[in-house]
C-alpha cells in the first residue's frame, strides 16, 4: 500500500519550488498536488484528469464554461480539453490525477 498525506504533498511542493509536484506514478495513472499562485498557467493535457479540490474557492472553466468549486469538489476534463482555475483564493490547493493513455499531438 502506498499512502501520501496533505503534508507530503505540501512538503513536495515546497521542497520542489513550483507549483505542481508528481507523487505517485504507474504505468497510466499518475498523481500530484496542484498549488498556482494567482494565476493558472495550463493548457490542455494529453490525458483524462480529475481534480479533487483540497482547499480554498474560486471558479473553474472548462471547454467554455465557469463553475464555482469548493473544498471536496471532484472535477473531470477530458484529454484536450482547454480548463483552468480562475479567481481562486490565496488558500487553493488541489489534488490531480492523471489516466488512461496520452492522446497524439
Amino acid at each position: 500500500m502506498d499512502k501520501i498525506t496533505l503534508a507530503d504533498a505540501v512538503k513536495a511542493l515546497r521542497e520542489g519550488g513550483d507549483t505542481y509536484a508528481k507523487l505517485f506514478a504507474r504505468n497510466d495513472f499518475d498523481a500530484g498536488f496542484y498549488k498556482p499562485a494567482k494565476t493558472d498557467p495550463q493548457g490542455p493535457h494529453k490525458r483524462d484528469e480529475v481534480y479533487i479540490v483540497e482547499s480554498g474557492t474560486g471558479m473553474f472553466f472548462c471547454n467554455g464554461e465557469r463553475t464555482p468549486f469548493q473544498p471536496g469538489d471532484f472535477l473531470f476534463v477530458p484529454r484536450g480539453v482547454e480548463h483552468r482555475f480562475e479567481d481562486f483564493t490565496d488558500d487553493f490547493s488541489t489534488w490531480v490525477v492523471f489516466f488512461g493513455a496520452a492522446s497524439e499531438g
